[in-house]
């Protein structure tokens, strides 16, 4: 069978750990060279290093490239590092933090904080790879939002407001780059089990989450498979006329709660 992403180049944010790693796994299974770009190469969740086990594990090849998102030129340079393979081919945008303070009680420098890591990152990420993609006839860029930039929450407010902002420029993206051959998508998770939510948020194994999953219609949290899964189809052939889109990706619980 024919792999989905042979010949084509991905570079990753936030690539090390958690559903970047998984995403970045599995392109490198489907045949794609991958770029690692993260503030650490050490997964999160123990383990090899994710460009270490890509070059080990699959006939793929891959490169770590130290990343903060919040710096334009760390972004430059991870999107240049591509051009060893032959040139970026698919940038997803997956970096990201969480905070779930009181709005009454947010500083500025924690608004700040979030804005430049969820947002920023996204934006120059897609501009450093746009630029590239343009040059080369096109590309596939996927930006990691998340159902609270959908729906609005009380609890994460800041949080709603910096995924709320990344589904809006995929919207402007896909149709600035449309012309150019650059399709523009967007990935909204829900409660993935991954470290973000089973220690920066404790949600995953605790009693109130378990309360949660069984509020899901699929009756499970998903896992970074899954948005790997998602980010395949959407940075692949398969989904060639989709532009603009925003996958959730919650079991069903968005539509249906």
């Amino acid at each position: 069978m024919d792999q989905l992403l042979s010949g084509s180049v991905a570079v990753i944010t936030g690539g090390s750990s958690g559903n970047g790693r998984a995403i970045a796994r599995t392109f490198a299974e489907e045949g794609a060279d991958i770029v690692v770009a993260d503030i650490r190469d050490a997964p999160r969740e123990g383990g090899t290093p994710t460009h270490e086990v890509i070059a080990a594990e699959t006939g793929s090849e891959a490169t770590f490239v130290k990343c903060d998102v919040t710096e334009t030129d760390d972004l430059e340079a991870s999107v240049e590092a591509a051009e060893e393979f032959g040139g970026v081919d698919i940038m997803i945008n997956n970096a990201g933090i969480f905070r779930g303070e009181n709005f009454l009680e947010v500083s500025e420098d924690d608004y700040d904080q979030l804005m430049d890591i969820n947002v920023k990152g996204v934006f120059f990420g897609a501009q450093a790879a746009a630029k590239r993609m343009v040059a080369n006839g096109g590309g596939s860029i996927i930006n990691l939002s998340s159902v609270a930039g959908l729906e609005g929450t009380g609890e994460y407010v800041t949080y709603c407001t910096s995924k709320g902002a990344v589904r809006l420029m995929t919207y402007a993206l896909a149709d600035a780059l449309g012309s150019e051959g650059i399709r523009v998508n967007s990935i909204h998770p829900g409660v993935i089990e991954t470290m973000m939510t089973t220690d920066d948020v404790e949600i995953v194994g605790t009693e109130e989450g378990e309360m949660y999953e069984q509020m899901i219609p699929s009756q499970r949290f998903g896992t970074p498979q899954d948005v790997a899964n998602a980010a395949l189809f959407l940075a692949s052939d398969l989904a060639d006329y989709v532009n603009g889109e925003s996958l959730v990706l919650d079991g069903g619980l968005t539509n249906t709660g």
